[in-house]
């Protein structure tokens, strides 16, 4: 089965992924979202590299819980490619993809494996769904409302029709929500 591209994301009611100065501080790290399980389905991660700068060696401080720990050795454990158009080759932690993005990412979706996380920026979820990369939209909408900040959906060229296949409620609020793209079973 062709390995899928799954977009993972945080998204307020109001249809932010961060507030306007890039706070994420709305998000609740609810253990019922089954996040640890979605990290279990995926083995490789993709990055812009402003999101890969902030997040990809992030380690939690001394007072994180014991899930977060678990959640944070099993992003690191994942295989990295970074989307930049300037950073170029490999380091021992990821491995930078700068252009034929459709092609490239195509090779790697054939490849044997498990699922990939798109993880973002906000410009590279653009440009994936754009080139119609995107097979599961995993959406946790929680329940605020910012008024303004970086939009999760921005500059999106053609209709997408989307296939409900699962809703999740939460005691936190939070409501998951997972599409297929049409077509992309």
């Amino acid at each position: 089965m062709k390995r899928r591209i799954i977009l993972d994301l945080a998204v307020t009611l109001d249809g932010f992924i961060e507030g306007k100065n890039g706070e994420v501080d709305w998000c609740i790290m609810d253990s019922e979202l089954g996040f640890t399980n979605f990290l279990n389905q995926i083995d490789t991660i993709f990055y812009g590299r402003k999101s890969y700068d902030l997040w990809g060696q992030y380690t939690p401080g001394t007072e994180q819980t014991d899930v977060e720990g678990e959640i944070w050795d099993l992003v690191h454990s994942k295989e990295k490619y970074v989307f930049s158009r300037t950073k170029k080759g490999t380091d021992h932690k990821a491995i930078y993809i700068n252009d034929n993005i459709l092609e490239e990412v195509n090779k790697l979706k054939s490849k044997p494996g498990k699922d990939i996380w798109l993880y973002g920026g906000a410009s590279l979820i653009t440009t994936f769904i754009n080139l119609g990369l995107v097979d599961v939209f995993r959406l946790s909408v929680h329940p605020v409302i910012l008024g303004e900040g970086k939009p999760l959906f921005n500059e999106i060229k053609q209709r997408l029709n989307l296939k409900l296949v699962d809703t999740r409620t939460f005691s936190s609020g939070v409501v998951q929500l997972i599409y297929h793209l049409n077509g992309n079973e």
